[in-house]
């Protein structure tokens, strides 16, 4: 494999070109009108503009992708996360036209693509499941059955859901049929199928997912965990590795569970198993992503293995290096997703140019992004700016590290995500590691980061006005000083 393209855009398009890099391998970046100037497009060996901004006009424009791979002589194609990473139909096409997917079989992606067919793939291996129906339901009546059999509150699903689209809490047996319908309607809206499933609510639940990496000579091994319950509109915005609450036990038979559903359907690469675990400890399959995570670099952090390394030699063919013997947790890891938004408006987009853009530095912190001062961000995509990521030998030190490189990231020009995180992860509950999915519906509110602003400005305006003072003392008086060359200002701070 010498040369491959990255059908993908910004900071993991970015991220997948260094690691090709570091083995000798060329890339292509293909990009939209809107990302021409996007530091991916430079970097790249190639770089091919396949349309306007929208991605229906570009970056899933599937066919285009792979004759820009024939024009080039492109033999693989990194799809990233997002856009076509998960799409059984071009995977099958990009192997039509002789080309290397550096991922797992399109059979593969259709058996978990589907959370009712992957559920039926796993109970091969008598992985723990959440109770409910066995398959999709259309009938009220079958469903109020089931409702009442698992106990209520229970959760409508769409069966190609994903992001929370779909979804609905029934808590009261005669709103079953009016969520069922938004359920089935959404689900049609969203994903063109409008198949819904019944399951018990897990209570309290923490969203714990394992990190596999097959090959294909029958090679399974896990990576360990990622914690990933910190979540606004059911999108994760904190994630962690190792979690704070799995035993030696429990990470054992969650990482055996995880190997046996790829090995339900035959997978190879890089996967993601997500399971539910609930105030007991209990642990039940959610779903499997089959690409690279967004949160991937925590899993790296702690292993030291290079990801998307291992996801291009499975695909030339080769054998996992290591076994699951070899891999060991090393310290601790944190990543925080910096999105352009305001979390003080509902977590509402706000787009917008990066007047100020300085990323932190200095011992165990390491940003992923695709943006540099000056820069507009996009409407047309996901509004995510960087991931910013530390690492520490424990817990303690991974979060203070977090602390002060979020202190130290300059961004200007729209709202982010900094505050909010900087707030969520020295919570009480966050730093004692008891917290699940509900912790910004339990303890965020606007008014939280309101108040640290307000703070900020006072002690802003405070320190401005006593340099002034200084300076028009000094100037009039400039033998004057103060006792023990400590201001007056220095004094209060200290009192």
């Amino acid at each position: 494999m010498n040369k491959i393209l990255i059908a993908n855009r910004g900071e993991i398009a970015l991220r997948v070109m260094r690691s090709a890099k570091e083995m000798g391998i060329a890339t292509v970046a293909v990009f939209s009108e809107a990302d021409r100037n996007a530091p991916f497009v430079r970097y790249a060996d190639e770089a091919v503009c396949i349309g306007p901004p929208p991605s229906n006009q570009s970056y899933l424009l599937g066919d285009k992708i792979i004759e820009v791979c024939k024009q080039l002589g492109v033999d693989g194609i990194h799809p990233g996360y997002g856009f076509l990473s998960e799409n059984a139909n071009f995977a099958r096409k990009v192997k039509e036209a002789g080309i290397t997917l550096i991922g797992p079989s399109p059979e593969a992606m259709e058996v978990m693509g589907d959370k009712l067919s992957a559920k039926n793939a796993a109970k091969k291996y008598n992985i723990p499941m959440v109770p409910g129906t066995e398959g999709a339901v259309s009938d009220v009546e079958e469903a109020k059955r089931t409702a009442l059999e698992v106990g209520l509150p229970v959760l409508i699903k769409a069966s190609a859901g994903g992001g929370g689209k779909g979804m609905r809490i029934v808590e009261n047996i005669d709103e079953l049929p009016e969520q069922m319908e938004r359920a089935i309607s959404e689900a049609l809206s969203a994903f063109g199928d409008g198949a819904v499933f019944i399951e018990r609510y897990v209570a309290g639940p923490r969203h714990i997912e394992i990190q596999v990496l097959a090959d294909n000579h029958g090679n399974v091994v896990h990576l360990f965990e990622r914690e990933c319950s910190i979540q606004r509109r059911h999108q994760k915005v904190v994630e962690e590795a190792p979690s704070a609450i799995l035993t030696p036990e429990l990470r054992e038979a969650m990482g055996k569970s995880a190997c046996d559903v790829a090995r339900s359907c035959n997978y190879s690469g890089a996967g993601t198993v997500e399971f539910l675990v609930d105030e007991n400890r209990n642990y039940y399959f959610l779903e499997m992503n089959t690409r690279l995570q967004v949160e991937h670099p925590v899993s790296e952090m702690i292993t030291g293995v290079d990801l998307v390394k291992e996801q291009i030699r499975v695909a030339r063919g080769e054998r996992l290096t290591f076994t699951q013997d070899d891999l060991k947790i090393n310290g601790h890891a944190l990543e925080i997703r910096v999105y352009a938004e305001d979390p003080t408006n509902n977590f509402l987009p706000d787009i917008g140019k990066l007047v100020t853009y300085r990323r932190p530095m200095g011992p165990g912190v390491r940003v992923d992004d695709g943006f540099e001062e000056g820069m507009d961000i996009p409407i047309y995509y996901d509004p995510m700016i960087a991931k910013l990521i530390t690492h520490g030998k424990d817990r303690n030190e991974a979060i203070a590290r977090m602390v002060r490189a979020i202190d130290e990231y300059q961004i200007t020009g729209c709202q982010t995500t900094l505050s909010f995180c900087r707030w969520a992860i020295q919570h009480p509950a966050f730093v004692s590691g008891d917290f699940d999915t509900h912790f910004v519906k339990k303890y965020f509110n606007a008014d939280v980061l309101k108040t640290e602003d307000e703070t900020e400005i006072l002690v802003a305006a405070m320190a401005a006005t006593q340099t002034l003072i200084q300076k028009r003392t000094s100037e009039s008086a400039p033998s004057v000083s103060t006792k023990n060359g400590a201001s007056q200002w220095q004094k209060a701070r200290r009192s």
